[in-house]
C-alpha cells in the first residue's frame, strides 16, 4: 500500500521510527504542535486543510497521527480517500500503547501532567501558532510588555491557572530518547512546580499498527469518502457519520 500520514509534530520521532519499520510506502507530513492549543473547530479546520490538499488517486488511505485531541478532529471529512484515525483521546494514550492502559493510569494517578520527548523539543526555538494567537507560551514579562502591568499579570494568572490542577508530572519514555536530557528537563520542570515526578515506559505498538495497516475496529476508525469523523462520547472515543 501507499499511505499518507498527517501527524502532530509531537510524535515526530515516534512516527518516523514506525514508518521506517512499515512494509508500506508512507509519505509523512507533520503539522505544528500549536494546533492543539487552538482546539475544537479551528484545529479541525487546519487538519482538514492537510487532508484536502492530499492528491486524489495516489494513496490507499490517509492516516492521522492524532487522537480526538479535545474534539480537535471532530467533524473532519474524508473526501476521495479513506481516513484512518486511532480511537484515542490524545497522544498520551497513543504513547502508552492502548486506551485501557491510559485509562487505568489516568484513574490511578489523578492530577498528572504528561511530558514526552516531542512535547519538550517541539516548539522550543520554533514559531508555534500559540505565539501568534493567545500567547499561552509567553512569560509574565512578555505579557506585561505587550499588555501593560495589570492586564499582563491578569492574563498570566489565567493562562497558568491550569497548573494548580496538577500535582505530578510523568515523563513517557519511548526508547527513542537520544540521551537523558529530556528526562532531566521534565524532572526539573516538576521540581520547579512542586510536583512529584515519575518515569513511565511508553509503548509504540499502537502507532506501528497504524502505519503497518493493521486497522482493527477496536483500535481504529475508518472514514470512507463522504463520511465524517465524530466524537462518540463513549468508550470507542470516535465514530463515523455521513
Amino acid at each position: 500500500m501507499r499511505l499518507k500520514l498527517i501527524s502532530c509534530e509531537v510524535l515526530f520521532r515516534e512516527m518516523c521510527d514506525a514508518c521506517a519499520r512499515s512494509p508500506h510506502r508512507v509519505d509523512l507530513e507533520f503539522l505544528p504542535k500549536g494546533l492543539h492549543d487552538l482546539g475544537g473547530r479551528p484545529m479541525a479546520a487546519k487538519v482538514q486543510e492537510a487532508v484536502d490538499r492530499t492528491p486524489e488517486g495516489v494513496y490507499d488511505a490517509i492516516l492521522l497521527g492524532y487522537g480526538l485531541c479535545g474534539n480537535g478532529l471532530d467533524g473532519l471529512a474524508a473526501r476521495h480517500t479513506p481516513v484512518v484515525l486511532p480511537r484515542a483521546h490524545d497522544c498520551i494514550a497513543l504513547l502508552m500503547g492502548s486506551r485501557e492502559r491510559y485509562q487505568a493510569y489516568f484513574e490511578g494517578n489523578p492530577g498528572t501532567y504528561y511530558r514526552s520527548t516531542g512535547w519538550l523539543e517541539r516548539g522550543k526555538g520554533l514559531q508555534q501558532l500559540t505565539h501568534n494567537t493567545i500567547g499561552m507560551d509567553e512569560s509574565l514579562e512578555a505579557l506585561i510588555r505587550k499588555y501593560g502591568e495589570d492586564n499582563g499579570r491578569y492574563l498570566y494568572q489565567e493562562l497558568t491557572r491550569y497548573q494548580s490542577q496538577y500535582s505530578k508530572l510523568t515523563f513517557l519514555e519511548t526508547g527513542l530518547e537520544p540521551d537523558e536530557k529530556f528526562v532531566a528537563e521534565a524532572a526539573a520542570e516538576a521540581a520547579d512546580k512542586g510536583w512529584s515526578f515519575e518515569r513511565l515506559a511508553g509503548d509504540l505498538a499502537w502507532l506501528r499498527r497504524l502505519v503497518q495497516g493493521e486497522w482493527t475496529e477496536t483500535e481504529f476508525v475508518i472514514a470512507r469518502p463522504g463520511q465524517h469523523i465524530a466524537a462518540s462520547f463513549d468508550a470507542e472515543v470516535v465514530k463515523v457519520r455521513r
